[in-house]
């Protein structure tokens, strides 16, 4: 999966919410000042060179789809995290994320609950 930079990456978080869209409701996503038209043409055309989006087209117009799930990116994304900034460890990663967030208790004991139940669906897949 090719990196995307922080531009691309926000008109792909624009396309997962929306599930599919044309140019001018992706443009309307932006905060004013929004970026040019060529600016956001550019974007999309190097995301479907990268293959993270798609499009119909409906005459002379393009409906855009992301092609990649957010979730297998993200994935992706927290996966080389913790492989660039916690040595490939898992458990580095989680003692950082609880120690140094502002979670609170009922945050933290959600956390746990969630953890817990993966605990026990993957002992009953073993």
């Amino acid at each position: 999966m090719i990196a995307l930079t922080n531009a691309e990456e926000q008109v792909m978080k624009y396309l997962w919410r929306l599930e599919k869209a044309f140019f001018k409701d992706l443009k309307s996503q932006y905060p004013d000042p929004k970026p040019a038209t060529t600016t956001i043409n550019t974007l999309l055309k190097r995301l479907i060179d990268k293959g993270y989006v798609g499009f119909r087209m409906y005459g002379n117009s393009r409906e855009y789809y992301p092609v990649v799930e957010k979730n297998e990116y993200f994935g992706k994304q927290v996966k080389e995290l913790i492989k660039d900034f916690f040595s490939n460890s898992t458990e580095q990663f989680a003692s950082f994320f609880a120690q140094e967030t502002d979670m609170d208790i009922t945050a933290l004991e959600e956390l746990k609950e969630i953890v817990e139940k993966q605990i026990e669906k993957r002992k009953k897949n073993e």
